[in-house]
């Protein structure tokens, strides 16, 4: 009898003492925070109405403020709220906040991808914080119009447990005016490696952030000057505007699962420094088309490396379609900056509303021999 004591002892301590709280879970590597896609709904008594009543009453999440739980569809007063990453979002009102605590490996980069859509205010802004980094994100550029932005940000993990905090800092008149929340989440970046040949890390864009399986309009990865650690490994966003990550799925790809989309003309730049012999001669070659999106036009992608540069023409009739370019340059240095982006602005030939812009893929550095 004492010994079927002390096993049940040790079965309650460890159930007590090695479960996660409601706030926490084992650390992740590629997904959905816990009810990161807000399909779980609060019980019915702690909603009035939209509004969610207590800290805790958002299963997976710690709430402050005005918070909304919201279903796609018309809503009161004309308005209409798209979710297409699901049924429900989380509506964050004047400076309200949720939050949640993840399990994470310290010293280790992830990446937080999310869905946001601007619901009311023309100067919505999304404060994302983790511990050691604060980023302010303006959803008031649409670059689609079927769905809202989808965008990633990379943080450096300083502990093992971090909180990850979604922030509206607007104040507007109406105090439930904020923006949707309808998808988030995580997941650990590798770093960034060579492969056989190539002097690019990533070459091509197969190591980036998460990408939503039932739903993509593309990820938006913010400029350097927004998230000093870039969710595209390897790559520096060197731009005033983001660049979009896209999916084969989703969009034309020239070659493997992912790519890059240059949306925002010359104001949509990447870059990557890569080692070089100085007075040597490389060869830097490169694949350019369009996404099969819709967007359409004379394109011309601009290229960068040493002293040297080309522009790629490409017209896209939005169908899909690709070609490759390549040019030698010389290094003067030990190290060279490798620079592409687009030298025009586009939108969709059937929504001025969607910008767009050239497709970017297999970038290759090769020493001349």
């Amino acid at each position: 009898m004492a010994w079927l004591l002390s096993i049940c002892f040790v079965v309650i301590f460890s159930l007590c003492n090695g479960s996660p709280t409601p706030l926490t879970r084992r650390p992740y590597n590629d997904g959905f925070l816990n009810n990161g896609n807000f399909e779980q709904a609060p019980k019915k008594e702690n909603l009035n109405k939209t509004v969610i009543v207590g800290k805790y009453s958002l299963p997976g999440w710690e709430m402050k403020g005005l918070v909304e739980f919201v279903s796609g569809g018309p809503q009161p007063g004309g308005f209409y709220f798209a979710i297409p990453r699901g049924a429900h979002a989380a509506r964050l009102g004047n400076e309200a906040s949720i939050s949640q605590k993840v399990e994470v490996k310290a010293g280790y980069v992830y990446s937080l991808t999310f869905g946001a859509t601007r619901t009311c205010a023309q100067d919505e802004v999304l404060r994302i914080s983790v511990p050691g980094q604060t980023t302010d994100i303006s959803i008031q550029t649409l670059y689609s119009t079927d769905g809202g932005n989808t965008i990633a940000l990379a943080f450096k993990a300083i502990a093992p447990i971090v909180r990850v905090t979604f922030h509206n800092p607007g104040i507007q008149e109406d105090p439930t005016c904020g923006p949707l929340l309808d998808a988030i989440a995580i997941k650990l970046m590798p770093p960034a490696t060579y492969t056989r040949g190539n002097l690019v890390k990533n070459g091509g864009f197969e190591t980036g952030p998460h990408t939503f399986k039932n739903f993509s309009t593309g990820v938006l990865l913010p400029p350097k000057k927004l998230d000093r650690i870039s969710p595209l490994v390897g790559w520096i966003i060197e731009s005033l505007k983001p660049v979009k990550y896209i999916d084969k799925k989703h969009f034309s790809v020239p070659s493997g699962l992912f790519a890059v989309e240059l949306v925002a003309g010359r104001e949509s730049a990447i870059a990557q420094i890569i080692r070089t012999v100085p007075k040597k001669f490389y060869t830097l070659t490169f694949t350019v088309g369009d996404a099969k999106n819709g967007c359409h036009g004379s394109m011309m992608v601009q290229a960068f490396a040493g002293k040297e540069t080309l522009q790629v023409p490409y017209v896209s009739q939005g169908k899909g379609g690709f070609k490759t370019a390549s040019f030698r340059f010389q290094a003067i240095s030990a190290r060279t900056r490798i620079t592409f982006f687009s030298a025009y602005y586009h939108t969709k030939l059937d929504d001025y509303g969607h910008i767009c812009g050239p497709v970017l893929d297999d970038v290759i550095v090769r020493p001349v021999f």
